[in-house]
Formats: structure tokens, C-alpha cells, sequence
């Protein structure tokens, strides 16, 4: 895996490589660490390393879900930012196969947000801005 241990995504643009590449992957490691809570608020679940080259999004349930979103982009901060509910994404994958796959609930999140990431939107572009917090304040106030 070559993302860090809180990433679940990356997109080739943040890494410097002017190409419409993203990666995802949601390990059982990290669904272990999270609280049956989070589990279900966010809809989280196990995803294998997926990789889409030229991908393109569709929505499929337009229903919006206010959640809390940071990026590696963006290090220590968080804001709310709406995302849809369902979407499917299409390309390539890393063997030049064509590759279709629908998520939902937090997979569909982290889709969106590499995709936008994809168009050189970040998260802070959709975010509620009374919600941008440094995630790290009460450790620095302690």
C-alpha cells in the first residue's frame, strides 16, 4: 500500500504527475480501528486497492450527505462538505482494462473527492466554511 496510514486515496496530480489517475483503498486494518459508530454514520466498509486512469463519475442517488472531509492536500484541517450519496466510476484499470464500480456511502465520498481533485477542485472548495477546524486544536491547547 503506498498511502500513509490516515490516507484511503490518492489522486496522480498530488503527487505531481499531470495525469487523470486515482487510487482508493479502505484496508480491514482501518475499519478495525474505527468505532462501530463511525462504521455506520459514514458507511464504511473494506475496499480493495482500486486504481482508475481516465476515469469518469456518474451519480447515482443525488441525495447529499453533510460529513466531516480533509485531504494529505490540505494537511491538519477538516470541514463539512456535501457529497452524493451513490456514484459509479468508470475507466481503466491498472492492467488497461475497462472497469466500471459503484459505491456508496464513504467509498462514494472518497470517489468524489478524487475525482475532484482530478478537475483541481479541493474539498475546501465545496466546504461549509463554519465547519474548517484544525483537527489538531485541542491537542495544541491541552
Amino acid at each position: 500500500m503506498f498511502f500513509n496510514t490516515s490516507s484511503v486515496s490518492l489522486s496522480a496530480p498530488q503527487i505531481g504527475v499531470p495525469l487523470r489517475i486515482l487510487a482508493l483503498e479502505y484496508p480491514q486494518k482501518m475499519l478495525d480501528v474505527s468505532s462501530p459508530m463511525s462504521r455506520k454514520v459514514h458507511g464504511l466498509s473494506v475496499q480493495p486497492l482500486r486504481i482508475f486512469v481516465n476515469p469518469e463519475l456518474r451519480v447515482l442517488d443525488w441525495q447529499t450527505v453533510l460529513l466531516q472531509e480533509a485531504c494529505e492536500s490540505i494537511c491538519g484541517f477538516s470541514a463539512t462538505v456535501p457529497r452524493y450519496l451513490s456514484v459509479e466510476v468508470s475507466g481503466l484499470n491498472e492492467k488497461g482494462e475497462d472497469t466500471t464500480w459503484q459505491g456508496s456511502g464513504w467509498p462514494a465520498r472518497i470517489l468524489q473527492h478524487e475525482m475532484d481533485h482530478l478537475d483541481g477542485v479541493l474539498y475546501i472548495d465545496h466546504m461549509d466554511s463554519k465547519t474548517f477546524i484544525n483537527v489538531n486544536w485541542l491537542a495544541y491547547n491541552e
